[in-house]
């Protein structure tokens, strides 16, 4: 069991009023699953994601990420396990301009204290993992938006985290570089990697192999397809 969430409830206070984004959320996820997170724009799914990635607290309710519970950690041993256990894929790539390929994808694991040549071939593997062997010395201006997002999977991947992370990742391509993407996603899964994917397409969600359906803080659908 990668995750396990119990009873999760999340509420926004504002001062004048509370919101509750999530409403006693149950969800588990099993090693090797692939995940899509769905819903409306306010369902709660994007306050799952930033709970599944350790960048928000629950209210109450227990959660547990690869066998660790993560409900009272503080910020510190926060941001240990999401370096450790987490590989994220966000929308807007997030990679840094000055820095190449190789170099973007070394970043985790500088905080990991991975050292020199090490590091640097580990990169390389990962690079070459997601087919980007040959551009390993461009940086982010210089590759398409395709290619960036196949940087960003490759950082992700590159500390062999518990579970890969991913928030609406073709966001922003066009339709051929978002089925290159989820093609790598899709290989990625066959070789184990646990994905757990948010989004509001049902395009991308029928790459996946279980949607779960968030409306109004809850789940109301949990389905394998």
């Amino acid at each position: 069991m990668i995750i396990q969430m119990e009873n999760i409830t999340k509420v926004y206070d504002t001062g004048k009023i509370q919101v509750k984004a999530l409403n006693n959320i149950d969800l588990k996820v099993d090693k090797n699953e692939y995940v899509a997170i769905m819903g409306a724009s306010g369902s709660g799914k994007s306050t799952l994601m930033n709970i599944i990635g350790c960048l928000d607290r629950i209210t109450s309710g227990k959660y547990i990420l690869d066998g660790e519970d993560v409900s009272k950690l503080n910020g510190q041993q926060l941001a240990e396990i999401r370096n450790k256990k987490i590989g994220f894929v966000f929308q807007s790539f997030n990679l840094l301009p000055r820095l190449t390929a190789l170099k973007n994808v070394e970043l985790p694991m500088i905080y990991a204290g991975v050292t020199g040549s090490k590091r640097t071939q580990m990169a390389k593997d990962a690079l070459v993992r997601v087919g980007l062997g040959d551009r390993i010395g461009h940086k982010p201006n210089e590759l398409s938006g395709g290619q960036n997002q196949r940087v960003a999977i490759a950082r992700a991947l590159v500390n062999s985290p518990a579970i890969i992370l991913a928030d609406e990742p073709t966001g922003n391509l066009d339709s051929k570089s978002s089925i290159e993407i989820m093609d790598i996603f899709g290989s990625l899964n066959k070789e184990g990697v646990t994905i757990v994917m948010v989004t509001h397409e049902k395009e991308l969600a029928a790459y996946t192999k279980r949607n779960v359906v968030f409306k109004d803080g809850e789940i109301i659908e949990d389905c394998l397809i």
